[in-house]
């Protein structure tokens, strides 16, 4: 079952199923916020029912898809593939023996992303800073937790970042992760898989500049080290999410070091399970 966050022209933000080339509208079911409808005991259960209504249907091509969030806060994991770790390490001698050890500490890095507000969605821009010269994206999977620290459903994140201002300080980070334009998420909530189920999706990406294909990569959910409910319990400590909490779960998947996003180029990146986020890049 896929649920997403949708709108017409002249319309409100709307609420709805996803299937195939159509979305079917919940509004007349009384549903308007998806994060209510995400603290739902049994959603899964629910969500078959209201399916099994004569909901309108609408045309996917006749709808803009929005960012699976509303009021989520938006927060990120880091090194949780070797990959990334390799990746890290070698983007930066100053900070290299920090991204070696967190790896392997029982306490992950974890650290803010960005508002609600300003996440992009399926078929939005993506942005570069322009005062780095090292921009790459970053393909996740990302949980989705509602208030009471319960994973709902699953999208697919895009964690955009500066390599070169993270690589030359670690405490650059937020400057490298945080800025316009430099989270997307969608384009859909997938619920009812289990963490089981997840760990076996595939995730892919596809970044093409002037119509051909400049890099290709791919890597599995089930390589990410720790569990599903660890990062979550970390993220929960200490700390209270009222409207739920969305988790990027690290990339595993990284361009190589002479590689970078320029303005114009196209990224795809698909999700075994859930679909497919396209954006666009811009200079920001």
């Amino acid at each position: 079952m896929k649920l997403c966050r949708f709108q017409t022209d002249h319309q409100l933000p709307c609420v709805g199923l996803l299937a195939n080339d159509a979305v079917f509208d919940l509004s007349g079911e009384g549903i308007d916020s998806l994060s209510a409808l995400l603290e739902f005991e049994g959603l899964l259960p629910q969500l078959t029912t209201l399916a099994g209504q004569n909901l309108p249907r609408l045309p996917l091509a006749d709808v803009r898809l929005l960012p699976p969030v509303e009021r989520q806060e938006v927060w990120a994991v880091g090194v949780t593939y070797l990959r990334s770790k390799t990746a890290r390490m070698e983007e930066s001698d100053f900070s290299a023996t920090a991204y070696d050890k967190v790896y392997d500490a029982p306490r992950p890095e974890l650290f803010f992303k960005s508002l609600a507000e300003k996440v992009a969605g399926t078929h939005d821009t993506v942005g570069i800073r322009r005062d780095a010269k090292w921009n790459v994206p970053e393909p996740e999977l990302a949980l989705i937790i509602n208030s009471r620290g319960h994973i709902t459903g699953f999208t697919i994140g895009n964690d955009m970042s500066s390599r070169d201002i993270e690589g030359e300080n670690l405490l650059y980070l937020p400057q490298a992760k945080i800025y316009e334009r430099s989270c997307a998420l969608g384009p859909c909530i997938a619920v009812g898989a289990s963490e089981a189920e997840a760990r076996q999706w595939g995730i892919k990406i596809e970044i093409w500049r002037g119509g051909a294909a400049v890099f290709q990569g791919e890597t599995s959910v089930g390589k990410i080290k720790r569990t599903f409910g660890e990062l979550v319990e970390y993220l929960f400590r200490s700390q209270k999410f009222p409207h739920g909490a969305v988790l990027l779960t690290g990339t595993g998947v990284v361009p190589p070091d002479g590689f970078t996003l320029q303005p114009g180029d196209k990224i795809q990146i698909n999700i075994g399970g859930i679909g497919t986020l396209e954006n666009s890049v811009v200079e920001v």
